[in-house]
């Protein structure tokens, strides 16, 4: 044995190897073994380290949504006293959907889909009566926002999951590869929503109430009065003009029908309003300061469409100037609780209105401003 090893430089000598080509031949066979793996397998493991990067962002997911569904259940627990277990009516409700109507005549549609969101709303809040009956009108709202916030969780969950098994159970590349890489925006969404859930539990403002927090304050100390489903408005001197100021009732969290509430006040002074000024958080860019201010031409406003309809087709009626002041935001700013730079900016936002009022109208003239989004912890 040691003789044999002895001799074995030797042998590598006469054969003309040296130890350092047998390293470079051993490099090359890995060499061309990887490359022939990856000819033939490299497709199959890069899926595979999607599909891992996939279950990752998927098993945070189940946990955001399964802590929604605790913090709505405690809370709603802690505030409606309920006198029965609530855990199946909870689970019932994250499971609701809607459905659009039919699209294909898109003649009267508009109506049809205010109609089927009255009716969802109204049965939402009906629900969240019957599983919290010791809550008031406000924590019947903020209560409902708490649960459309579990139900969106719930909803992002499951339609990720979808994806994910669709891909893995048919090894499809592609499918794993589109759901990889919306997987970051969904994830930024999600959290969002997290902190939606517990901005609305606690009834605190969040940055989507930009508008109405801007409405609150020019109507202050002014007479309220209710002119459509859940809006008030204020009638107040402006720089030398009338304003009357709309918003969402608070300080429940709702958003109104700020739709109808224009419509409305468009209509009992038919002829007489001079411009439309509507004040909203507006989506920024990435590299855009949060905060920042910006003016436009339009109805600033989103959800469904609906009330955006109503309010333009009132304003063209009556050949209405319609301008626009935005408050720009992050979606997960929009929806969590309320930050400086946001209350900071309502002050500026109030300047840019007197500006456009300033430079837009006359003296004596009748205006309607728009303070628009969700009025949680923010009153008259």
């Amino acid at each position: 044995m040691i003789n044999l090893l002895a001799q074995t430089p030797i042998l590598t000598n006469q054969l003309g190897l040296g130890s350092s080509d047998i390293i470079v031949q051993i490099l090359s066979l890995l060499s061309y073994l990887f490359i022939f793996v990856f000819i033939f397998y490299g497709q199959r493991i890069q899926m595979y380290v999607m599909i891992r990067e996939v279950e990752s962002s998927l098993f945070k997911l189940k946990v955001m949504k399964e802590d929604a569904r605790k913090t709505a259940i405690a809370t709603i627990k802690e505030i409606g006293k309920p006198t029965t277990d609530i855990t199946n009516k909870v689970d019932r409700y994250l499971e609701y959907f809607t459905i659009a109507p039919q699209s294909m005549d898109p003649a009267g549609i508009v109506n049809k889909l205010d109609h089927i969101l009255d009716v969802r709303d109204e049965r939402m809040k009906e629900e969240v009566k019957v599983m919290a009956p010791a809550s008031d009108e406000v924590q019947v709202y903020n209560l409902e926002n708490t649960l459309e916030a579990a139900m969106s969780l719930n909803f992002l969950y499951k339609v990720v999951r979808h994806y994910y098994l669709q891909g893995k159970k048919t090894l499809s590349l592609y499918t794993i590869m589109q759901l990889q890489m919306i997987l970051p925006l969904v994830m930024k969404e999600a959290e969002a929503m997290q902190s939606a859930l517990k901005a609305f539990a606690n009834g605190q403002p969040i940055g989507d109430g930009a508008g109405p927090l801007i409405a609150a304050k020019l109507m202050h100390g002014h007479e309220i009065r209710k002119v459509s489903k859940d809006c008030v408005a204020a009638t107040i001197p402006f720089e030398g003009r009338t304003a009357i100021i709309l918003k969402a009732e608070g300080p429940g969290g709702n958003v109104g029908k700020p739709g109808d509430g224009v419509e409305t006040l468009i209509k009992e002074n038919k002829g007489q309003i001079k411009a439309v000024i509507m004040i909203d958080a507006g989506l920024k860019l990435e590299g855009e300061a949060l905060g920042e201010i910006a003016e436009g031409i339009g109805a600033a406003i989103g959800g469904p469409g609906v009330d955006q309809f109503k309010i333009e087709e009132a304003v063209v009626a009556e050949k209405i100037p319609l301008y626009a002041v935005i408050i720009k935001e992050d979606i997960g700013d929009a929806v969590s609780m309320m930050r400086k730079e946001i209350s900071d900016a309502a002050d500026k936002a109030i300047e840019r209105v007197r500006e456009v009022v300033k430079e837009r109208t006359k003296e004596g003239d009748l205006i309607i401003i728009v303070g628009v989004g969700n009025t949680i912890g923010i009153g008259q």
